[in-house]
């Protein structure tokens, strides 16, 4: 019997093949314009003087959104064609760097109010080190946000995926009219807590929200007759709760 085939996770550069047609197909599509981003506005709320830092920013959708609403912001990406896209957007006095959320981030210590991390953990197998991270960089009592694919898509699209294991599928995408394959590691609810708790967070929410009421009914799944009731992804929000080596 020929072994199976190996998969494993996308490396840094990944969307650098494809990053201005990623960012095309999102300006606009379901599930980042009308879904993502508003669902994470809403539950960031005020954020006028917050200082907040996004996680695989892309291209800055989110950067922009925030820094609008007077947030002041910084972000980072794996991708320097993704960063190139930012900063086309905001501008040269934006504070956008490439960095790996695998690796030590290039800020200070508890230099930031909020984090954002959204649709990018689930292309990790570990995350023990991005959520340590995360949490070194927030001030005691920060929130971080984290999107990822529902843990209820393995069950319904993807059968044969173990739901108590974690583990690697390959999906395929289109974006723009350009083809890519994706390596998104499903786990459990209970494995995501665990592994949220054990990097200093506690989850003060958990959201399953509908997409935004103004989105076009054109962009709807045709099956779609109620939105209220859209699954794609989940929402945490978890605070950074104060640590031993805090109070050393």
């Amino acid at each position: 019997m020929a072994p199976e085939p190996r998969t494993v996770e996308q490396q840094p550069d990944h969307y650098d093949t494809f990053a201005a047609a990623y960012a095309r197909a999102n300006e606009n599509g379901l599930f980042n314009r009308w879904y993502a981003r508003p669902a994470v506005l809403a539950l960031l709320g005020e954020v006028a003087g917050r200082a907040i830092v996004d996680a695989g920013c892309g291209s800055g959708p989110l950067l922009s959104d925030l820094t609008d609403r007077g947030a002041s912001v910084a972000g980072f990406d794996s991708s320097r064609a993704m960063i190139d896209l930012a900063r086309e957007r905001l501008g040269s006095e934006a504070d956008l760097r490439v960095a790996d959320l695998t690796q030590t981030l290039p800020y200070d210590d508890a230099a930031f109010d909020d984090a954002l991390a959204v649709l990018v953990l689930h292309y990790l197998q570990d995350w023990s080190r991005p959520l340590s991270e995360l949490r070194r960089v927030l001030k005691p009592g920060g929130r971080l946000v984290v999107v990822v694919n529902h843990p209820i898509i393995p069950p319904v699209m993807y059968p044969d995926v173990d739901y108590f294991a974690t583990v690697p599928n390959q999906e395929d995408y289109d974006f723009d009219g350009v083809r890519a394959t994706l390596t998104i590691w499903y786990r459990s609810l209970s494995a995501m807590s665990e592994s949220f708790t054990a990097s200093g967070f506690r989850i003060s929410t958990i959201s399953e929200p509908p997409v935004a009421p103004d989105t076009p009914p054109e962009l709807l799944p045709a099956n779609e007759t109620d939105p209220s009731r859209f699954i794609g992804f989940i929402f945490f929000v978890l605070e950074a709760v104060q640590m031993r080596q805090d109070l050393a």
